[in-house]
């Protein structure tokens, strides 16, 4: 049997105001694909589908689209659960009707094994699939008490029971998997993803993941890797795309798995070439090495982080003129020269004329930029309207 392990698709996700949907439509492209070259018999989705609790409605319209195409009227089937992003009611809303197509929507967490018949195969999965197990989602307090490392504790010891109490049920005549949307200690994790561990607190130890299961399917990381303390292989699939500059040069992929009855499952990576790249430049030759990386073509099919080394602002006419040049350009991150600070006492500073004054609270607010005069002769004419009111002006 061979089944495709993704994650983390976050549909309906911006960067900073940019929509990413016509990316993700193309992953979802590529991801049928792969499921057909591959000739894949089964695929596991393990959580956050959306972005957020009340995606879009074309992120939506993309999801079942994409699920019908994927599961090949039931040829193929598919296992969905929930992640933190998304809401288990809404997710779980269509179970009904996608359960003809041989699609499982798992908005919540549950105790029992899911069973899967997968007739290219002609095998059975059974699967361990635990949605977002948090505190709310359980319907538990796992600790009267605030103590972190405690509910940690408590955390971890309960989402190994329920792994134990679920694999109880595997045979040794079935593809035994498990899968979950938990933050495992030792992943390695970016700024795009939402923190579940809540301090450490909603933390699961490599080694209380299932050893029963020939593979255990993760998601929420980002980044593919794989757990080594774990008992099992045990392994987050990754996010399809980039989703923050701190995932600049990763390589996306999804993972594949060939796993028969009573047997080692193996692992292999199928990576994405789906989506624009996030990349980062540091001009620390100013403004005229933009112009010149720009000239070149650089980049042109990405999402860029500018930070560029100056002496002076940019203005509004330039940083527009920046962005009709490259339309991808997200952040655009002036960096000024610091200034050094004069060592002589205060008291001979408050002897300065107020232009001056001005000038320097201005390069320290601006980490280092110089007012132009403009600027400052209109800081100057409003002090002196200001002095220049009637005392009962004032005070109204």
């Amino acid at each position: 049997m061979r089944i495709l392990h993704t994650a983390d698709w976050h549909l309906g996700k911006t960067l900073e105001g940019r929509s990413r949907l016509p990316e993700q439509a193309e992953f979802l492209d590529e991801l049928a694909e792969i499921a057909e070259r591959e000739k894949i018999d089964a695929i596991l989705m393990a959580g956050d589908v959306f972005d957020t609790v009340n995606p879009p409605a074309a992120a939506e319209q993309l999801f079942y689209e994409s699920l019908s195409r994927l599961s090949d009227n039931g040829r193929r089937p598919v296992t969905v659960i929930a992640g933190n992003h998304d809401n288990p009611d809404r997710l779980s809303a269509a179970a009904p009707l996608a359960f003809q197509q041989g699609i499982q929507l798992i908005g919540y967490p549950v105790s029992g094994l899911i069973e899967v018949a997968v007739p290219s195969a002609q095998q059975t999965m059974m699967v361990a699939a635990l949605a977002y197990p948090s505190e709310a989602r359980l319907s538990e307090v796992l600790s009267d008490g605030l103590d972190e490392l405690l509910l940690r504790d408590e955390y971890d010891a309960r989402i190994r029971g329920l792994f134990e109490a679920m694999c109880s049920g595997f045979r040794t005549d079935t593809v035994n998997m498990a899968m979950s949307h938990i933050y495992v200690a030792g992943g390695s994790s970016s700024d795009s993803e939402r923190p579940i561990e809540v301090g450490g607190a909603y933390t699961v130890a490599a080694t209380s993941l299932p050893e029963a299961a020939q593979y255990v399917a993760l998601g929420h990381l980002h980044r593919p890797q794989e757990m080594k303390r774990a008992k099992t292989i045990a392994r987050y699939s990754g996010s399809p795309l980039a989703y923050s500059f701190s995932e600049a040069g990763y390589a996306k992929s999804v993972s594949i798995i060939e796993a028969d009855p009573g047997k080692p499952a193996a692992v292999s990576e199928i990576l994405l070439s789906s989506g624009k790249p996030l990349v980062q430049w540091r001009a620390e030759g100013g403004i005229s090495q933009v112009y010149s990386w720009l000239n070149e073509g650089r980049d042109q099919n990405a999402w860029v982080d500018l930070e560029i080394h100056l002496t002076d602002t940019l203005s509004i006419e330039e940083i527009q003129n920046l962005r009709k040049n490259h339309p991808g350009l997200i952040h655009i991150r002036p960096i000024f020269p610091q200034e050094q600070l004069s060592s002589e006492p205060a008291a001979k500073k408050e002897g300065l004329p107020i232009d001056q004054l001005f000038t320097r609270f201005y390069e320290r607010q601006t980490n280092g930029a110089v007012p132009d005069h403009e600027l400052v002769k209109l800081f100057m004419e409003l002090i002196h309207d200001e002095e220049a009111k009637p005392e009962e002006d004032v005070l109204l």
